[in-house]
């Protein structure tokens, strides 16, 4: 092979560049500009082809019970739980039902400083069973915002500081506002929803990609439980509900939706509805019927979502008490807790003495990822556009394991240095690891131009990829 002069190869990459979008037009081939935006194996959108190489969605470990529910404020049918981070504090909400005369429902709170050891911290805040000693933070009927409360920090940006945290709540749903997290008032007395059905956790955030709050929540539709979204300019006047939209996919009942921007990658919106099964029995002193699993769902609109993997995300496991109807029910958030970990949260046991919140635990982008086998595969990507120096991959592979990686112009064509032929094997586990290739790993000669890129991989997996410095 001819081997091309640094100098040369730049310029003719240049002139290239020029000639590749000058001619996009012409070609009839759709461009996605990644910038260094992280992408994600959750979906095929990006994928041109697949050859011995499938996407797979991966269980997370379950770890520790992060909190018990063992006080006669929250208890077996406490439900509903919120977390997420606050300038280095992690926040838990949740509906506590006391099982007290009425069986009245209230809002507790927990925090922690790792995501692992959580407490419940005693605020003073509402008297129950003869005490103020107790994390309730709100205290009002369900219907009129305890019985689903779900929270959120706002960061939109110049929010008034008393508004930092707003929240949804009730059956039709209220507004609420907090300076703090933890003092709450409810904005005006009538809802801001009304179409739809209530009776689950729905929940909004401040999208930053529509830079509108978004709300998630339940609705009936096609005889099973289902999903909507509707977005506001102010928290308060929302648009008419639109259901999220699946596919050529069968209905199933989506007891709640748990649907959040990823962190790592916001222009992905990542749910985790829990599937009910409503015909289903397994434990026959069970008082309910129905059993209950976590999925996961994904999206680049917040309206389209895509059904890539129909089989759960959290199983029921072995622990018998957890095939009933609840438990299994994903928490909204998920938090990072440690460099290379991301933990989510899910409830176990639900109806029982025993009912607790257990943590569970992905890699970073880990959950789903392009999986190879040991005989090997290849993955071609769609056309894309990046800017940056280089090119860090997510992966992982076994001892005997690899992945390369090819760049290609849009006629399949290697670049001078870029080629299969001269990739260096990659094998390892790492986060963000730098790939090179034998002439080094600066791909900023192709910042800006429409290329594929061509992984072959071996015993491996590939969870993102992106362009950076």
């Amino acid at each position: 092979m001819m081997h091309w002069p640094r100098k040369v190869i730049v310029c003719a990459l240049s002139v290239a560049a020029l000639w590749s979008l000058g001619t996009r037009s012409a070609t009839g081939l759709e461009v996605a500009d990644i910038g260094n935006r992280l992408e994600l194996f959750v979906d095929s959108h990006r994928i041109e082809s697949l050859d011995g190489v499938r996407l797979v969605v991966h269980h997370p470990k379950r770890m520790e019970t992060a909190l018990k529910l063992n006080d006669a404020w929250d208890g077996k049918y406490s439900a509903y739980f919120t977390v997420f981070e606050d300038k280095g504090l992690f926040r838990m909400y949740y509906r506590g039902w006391a099982q007290l005369k009425g069986g009245e429902q209230v809002t507790c709170y927990a925090e922690s400083k790792d995501g692992i050891h959580w407490r419940k911290p005693k605020l003073g805040l509402f008297e129950l069973v003869g005490s103020k000693e107790n994390n309730i933070i709100l205290r009002a009927p369900g219907d009129k915002g305890t019985h689903n409360f779900t929270p959120f920090k706002d960061t939109r940006p110049g929010v008034p500081a008393d508004q930092r945290y707003k929240a949804l709540g009730g059956k039709p749903s209220y507004a609420f506002l907090s300076g703090d997290g933890i003092h709450w008032r409810r904005l005006g007395d009538e809802p801001v929803l009304t179409k739809g059905a209530f009776d689950s956790q729905n929940l909004a955030f401040w999208d930053p990609n529509k830079q509108k709050y978004a709300t998630y929540y339940r609705i009936f539709t096609r005889g099973v439980r289902a999903v909507a979204t509707a977005s506001s300019e102010d928290f308060i006047h929302w648009t008419d509900p639109k259901p999220i939209e699946l596919g050529d996919t069968p209905p199933e009942h989506f007891y709640t939706n748990a649907t959040l921007p990823y962190f790592r990658a916001p222009h992905y919106y990542f749910s985790f509805p829990k599937r009910f099964i409503p015909a289903r029995k397994r434990l026959p002193t069970h008082k309910g019927r129905g059993i209950s699993e976590g999925i996961f769902l994904s999206s680049r609109d917040g309206l389209h979502f895509d059904r890539t993997f129909m089989e759960a995300f959290i199983r029921p496991g072995r622990d018998r008490l957890n095939w009933g109807d609840r438990s299994n029910m994903p928490v909204w958030g998920i938090l990072q807790t440690a460099p290379d970990e991301m933990s989510i949260y899910f409830s176990q046991n639900y109806s029982y003495p025993t009912h607790h919140i257990r943590r569970g635990v992905l890699r970073l982008d880990g959950v789903a990822s392009a999986s190879a086998g040991y005989e090997g595969g290849e993955l071609v990507t769609k056309p894309i556009r990046f800017s940056g120096r280089k090119l860090i991959l997510n992966y992982a592979t076994a001892a005997s394991g690899s992945i390369r990686v090819e760049i290609q112009s849009l006629k399949g064509k290697p670049f001078p240095g870029f080629s299969l032929a001269e990739a260096k094997e990659l094998y390892g586990d790492d986060i963000a690891e730098a790939y090179s290739w034998k002439s080094g790993g600066d791909v900023s000669a192709l910042a800006g131009m429409p290329v594929r890129l061509r992984f072959a991989m071996k015993d491996a997996d590939l969870y993102s990829y992106r362009f950076g410095e």
